[in-house]
């Protein structure tokens, strides 16, 4: 719990620093190209080094690329529906298909499911969420900000993306034993991630920008939280037929609020960063209801 504790405060840090003006306007540009160039990165080299690939794994993993998959049709859909601007669409897109898998998940994990739980997180997390965002959420940030650049234009955008060639290096050093100081470096770089990104998420908002996207904040919340998770419910546990606590660990973090640096990718390209800093700041205090209400839920599965 001390990790969500961790996150309101430095949420509300960031608020407090830009309404007394006390750090520049570019604050939430360096700190969000910190966490891109050196927090990502270690993360990745971290965690997906010790990943055991397994057939259960692919399973666990696959839940945040249909989720994201799913977002990608219905707000382009409601879009078209609604004549929601594009910029709109893009950060619904972003936000409403990513999931705080890792700062939010694993500690809500741990508090309904018990430590032994979060290997499962870790899994949905980081071959998951995190790849997703690596391919996927870039390939959308370039359409989204830019119209439709040619395929060269996309690809090098995701082979120079610092987290997706973390990754890369991570899997390639899969054979080789990290030394133990290396991995205490990495797990500290990493850890700068959630306050840094709560702090630039908190800096960003403006009072404003909530009564200018009430309508766009319960689309892509109610998405979020709740109708994604009951569509990957009903894939999972009606057509699949899956049951068991990985099944469960995995559905309860397709209802994660939205992941924060997905909200950061959303702003670095120019994606409706007000109602991107929304989603992410009012979807986790939202989902500390919404996932009481899942873990009752998934509690027999």
């Amino acid at each position: 719990m001390q990790n969500l504790v961790l996150l309101f405060v430095c949420f509300l840090a960031g608020v407090l620093l830009r309404s007394l003006k006390r750090l520049p306007s570019e604050t939430p540009a360096v700190l969000n190209g910190f966490i891109i160039h050196v927090s990502l990165p270690a993360l990745a080299l971290l965690y997906l080094h010790d990943l055991e690939l397994t057939a259960e794994v692919f399973v666990l993993a696959a839940m945040p690329w249909i989720h994201f998959c799913l977002a990608l049709v219905i707000f382009p859909l409601l879009g078209r529906l609604l004549q929601l601007p594009r910029m709109t669409v893009g950060a619904l897109i972003l936000t409403g298909g990513l999931g705080n898998t890792s700062f939010v998940g694993l500690p809500m994990i741990e508090a309904y499911f018990g430590r032994e739980a979060l290997v499962h997180g870790i899994v949905v997390d980081q071959l998951g969420s995190f790849m997703v965002l690596s391919t996927l959420g870039i390939v959308t940030a370039g359409i989204y900000s830019s119209g439709k650049p040619p395929a060269r234009v996309i690809l090098q955008r995701i082979l120079t993306f610092p987290p997706f060639l973390s990754m890369v290096a991570a899997v390639l050093l899969m054979p080789f034993d990290y030394p133990e100081w290396f991995s205490l470096l990495l797990g500290r770089l990493g850890d700068t991630l959630a306050p840094l990104a709560l702090l630039s998420v908190g800096y960003q908002l403006h009072p404003g920008h909530l009564s200018g996207n009430i309508r766009n904040l319960t689309l892509g919340l109610s998405f979020k939280l709740l109708a994604a998770p009951l569509l990957l419910s009903l894939l999972y546990l009606g057509i699949f037929g899956l049951s068991g606590l990985p099944v469960r660990v995995t559905l309860f973090e397709a209802a994660m609020p939205p992941m924060i640096t997905a909200g950061i990718i959303a702003t670095e390209h120019g994606i409706n960063p007000s109602l991107a800093s929304m989603m992410v700041a009012l979807g986790i205090l939202v989902s500390f209801f919404t996932l009481a209400f899942w873990g009752f839920l998934l509690e027999g599965v």
